[in-house]
C-alpha cells in the first residue's frame, strides 16, 4: 500500500475541490470542454486515500510527523 503523505487541511482541500469539478461536470453547461470537470477525479481520490503519488516523487508530505 502507498504511504500516506497528505494531512488533515490538504484533504479536505482535496475532497471539496474533486467534489466541486464532478458536480460542474453534472450541473454545469454541457459545452465541448465540460469533460475537463472529470479531472476532479484525481484530487477527490487522492484527498480520500490519503496519499498523492506527485508528493512521493518530489518528497513532500503535508501529514504530521509523529511524536515519540
Amino acid at each position: 500500500m502507498l504511504k500516506k503523505n497528505v494531512g488533515g487541511l490538504d484533504r479536505i482541500a482535496r475532497v471539496v475541490v474533486g467534489l466541486a469539478l464532478l458536480a460542474a461536470f453534472f450541473i454545469g453547461p454541457q459545452g465541448s470542454y465540460s469533460w475537463l470537470f472529470l479531472l476532479g477525479i484525481v484530487p477527490l481520490a487522492t484527498g480520500l486515500l490519503s496519499t498523492c503519488p506527485m508528493y512521493s516523487l518530489i518528497g513532500v508530505s503535508t501529514c504530521p510527523t509523529k511524536q515519540s
